[in-house]
């Protein structure tokens, strides 16, 4: 990966060039595109709006954050995150994620939020297994109808993430130091959402819903790329958003919490834990 630099955005141009990753990312006519001016107002009242240049000027990714009170504490809310395709996958995002985190705790606030889509394999395996969030809220059709072609047909069901950026957890994923469990420890555990395999190369469906579990540890499978699911059968996709809607909420009323992410070839599974982290 090139040297991307870090730094806050600083110019209308700047600004500009963020607005067309977020369409470049969401799709034209996206229509939660966060605009300049709510960019600059924001790093005005501690938060983050930073992008990542690489030697040339092109740039690379964004973050973009407020910083508010939720619940009588303050924290900050992470709201959006690209990064220019080609390059996805090369760690410019968890990038991004350090800045913010080490420019928040310069700043003395402690915990970030922000959602995610639970069928969103990829992005649910960074969250928990490189930055070290914990998942404790699923809130339904939290943003409506969405304009983008990645949301469009199964709604916008989201978990919510929490961020203890000054706990040992946060510091070792960050850090490489610790990373998410393997495999291995499926066998360990209660699964109360399975996937069946599909029928020759077909993507997996969801298999039986499990309620009522009194397990330390459960597992819920998901797609393994919901994308690629949801361009071969948008049925099936809602098959999955149906499911696993009624296992996260359940579970998660009853005081457990998603804590990890364990990656697969047709599916992968969240752990649920019945102990809050500390």
């Amino acid at each position: 990966m090139r040297a991307y630099e870090i730094r806050p955005l600083a110019t209308m141009e700047e600004y500009r060039a963020c607005v067309a990753l977020q369409e470049e990312t969401w799709g034209h006519g996206y229509s939660e595109i966060v605009p300049p001016a709510i960019m600059k107002v924001a790093q005005i009242l501690g938060g983050v709006a930073a992008a990542a240049w690489s030697p040339d000027g092109s740039l690379g990714g964004f973050i973009f954050g407020m910083t508010g009170v939720r619940d009588g504490k303050v924290v900050h809310w992470s709201d959006t995150l690209a990064v220019r395709r080609g390059i996805r996958d090369s760690g410019l995002g968890t990038r991004l994620k350090a800045y913010q985190r080490s420019v928040l705790l310069e700043r003395g606030v402690t915990e970030a939020n922000w959602t995610f889509d639970p069928l969103q394999s990829r992005n649910a395996y960074v969250n928990f297994a490189k930055l070290g969030i914990v998942a404790r809220e699923y809130v339904r059709d939290i943003y409506g109808e969405s304009g983008s072609p990645l949301h469009r047909g199964i709604g916008t069901d989201r978990l919510i993430a929490v961020w203890p950026m000054d706990s040992e957890r946060v510091r070792r994923r960050v850090s490489g130091e610790e990373k998410g469990p393997g495999a291995g420890v499926l066998r360990e555990c209660r699964e109360v959402l399975g996937a069946t395999p599909g029928a020759g190369t077909g993507a997996a469906r969801p298999g039986g819903v499990h309620l009522g579990a009194e397990d330390p540890v459960v597992s819920v499978a998901i797609p393994a790329d919901v994308l690629a699911l949801m361009a071969e059968s948008l049925e099936l996709a809602v098959a999955w958003r149906e499911a696993t809607r009624t296992v996260l909420t359940h579970y998660l009323g009853r005081g457990y919490e998603v804590r990890e992410l364990v990656r697969g070839t047709h599916a992968s599974h969240y752990l649920l834990y019945g102990r809050p982290y500390p």
